[in-house]
């Protein structure tokens, strides 16, 4: 927890917190300089969510909660008068790129719920509400928002909306038990739908079959771990054996394609084909996070040496090229020889949420903990 607490998180605090406009910066060099002032509303919601968090489970750092009050205050600016939110804005908050997808929307609502249970804030509690109910109108009504893929054309059920409303519901149950089980049993037997003799796909048909397309073929391993330790928190919660089950038969799936020289490779084609992604065969730094969750969890349900093996090749792989020393956080990007691709810190994409996460999760896994 020392790694989360006097490397991880006082990188973000000593650089990025925007105390004179609100929220967060995530364009950062690797020294923590900024080099671009735009703002990702995603890590408005996530970085939220990571500080309130850190502030409600580690320790009550004063620091933690100035930083989450500043991020929750911008939220608004945000927003737009219907309570969708953009995708990024300007430092000030003005709409720069508003995009198809509700992530915005569902990342605010776990910052609101953390950060409602770190102050008591009754208005915090409403608008995780408001924020959750925007995306899920959107997910069960995708004519509310532009289609990924032309719905007439291409028949696909994606994987990711599932992923995010699952975890979403996962977090939000702490302020509403009854409605957000419901939610998350259906997201689970959404999951589902992308488990096939080949892995957890990213694309399925909308009845769960296999479309022997590029883009039918693709496995996101990263997502795929994520997914599963999603499912095998849930079925701790519900005392679920069989999400267990299925838990790590994904990992063992995502293990064998996606694992690379000791470390999770971005993309891969289930039958081996070239890969669509050009990105295909980088490190990303959060797949090697989800990955070690997900490892982790299976060696402590399962007691199968195995995960643990996979875990500590992970981190070591992980600890030992993305990792930062001298400045603190992790860079984001490595090519297939693990060499840095680039040096930046941050950006629209990667900000405090998958590694301090992760962080987070390992100790209470360490510790014998459900992570629910």
């Amino acid at each position: 927890m020392s790694y989360l607490t006097e490397n991880v998180l006082p990188f973000w605090l000593k650089n990025a917190i925007d105390y004179k406009n609100g929220g967060i910066y995530t364009c950062l060099d690797e020294d923590g300089s900024i080099y671009d002032t735009e703002k990702s509303v995603w890590f408005q919601g996530r970085a939220l969510y990571i500080f309130s968090c850190a502030y409600n489970e580690v320790e009550k750092n004063p620091e933690y909660l100035k930083a989450a009050k500043a991020i929750y205050d911008f939220l608004p600016k945000c927003s737009d008068e219907t309570g969708r939110m953009a995708f990024t804005v300007t430092e000030t908050g003005e709409f720069i790129q508003k995009r198809r997808y509700y992530f915005s929307e569902t990342f605010a609502a776990i910052g609101c719920t953390e950060y409602y249970l770190a102050t008591g804030d009754e208005q915090a509690k409403q608008k995780a509400e408001m924020y959750f109910d925007i995306a899920y109108s959107i997910y069960k009504n995708p004519k509310l928002t532009t289609p990924k893929f032309n719905p007439e054309t291409v028949k696909l059920h994606s994987l990711s909306p599932a992923m995010i409303m699952l975890a979403t519901s996962q977090v939000l149950r702490k302020i509403n038990k009854e409605k957000y089980n419901a939610v998350a049993t259906e997201m689970v037997d959404e999951i589902l739908l992308h488990l096939t003799e080949y892995g957890l796909l990213e694309n399925v048909d909308l009845d769960g079959i296999f479309v022997n397309t590029a883009t039918g073929r693709t496995m996101n391993p990263g997502h795929a771990l994520e997914a599963a330790w999603f499912l095998m928190a849930e079925g701790q919660y519900q005392n679920n054996d069989e999400l267990l089950k299925v838990g790590r038969k994904i990992i063992d799936f995502s293990m064998n394609v996606g694992c690379k020289n000791g470390g999770i490779i971005a993309f891969c084609d289930c039958l081996g084909k070239p890969a669509k992604a050009l990105e295909w065969d980088m490190y990303l730094w959060w797949p090697q996070c989800e990955a070690m969750i997900a490892n982790l969890m299976a060696y402590k349900i399962s007691g199968e040496e195995k995960y643990l093996n996979n875990y500590n090749m992970v981190k070591d792989f992980a600890f030992s090229n993305f990792a930062d020393d001298k400045n603190g956080e992790w860079y984001g990007y490595l090519h297939y020889d693990a060499t840095v691709a680039n040096r930046l810190k941050g950006n629209i994409f990667k900000g405090p949420f998958h590694l301090p996460r992760m962080l987070m999760l390992i100790e209470k896994l360490e510790k014998g903990e459900p992570v629910l």
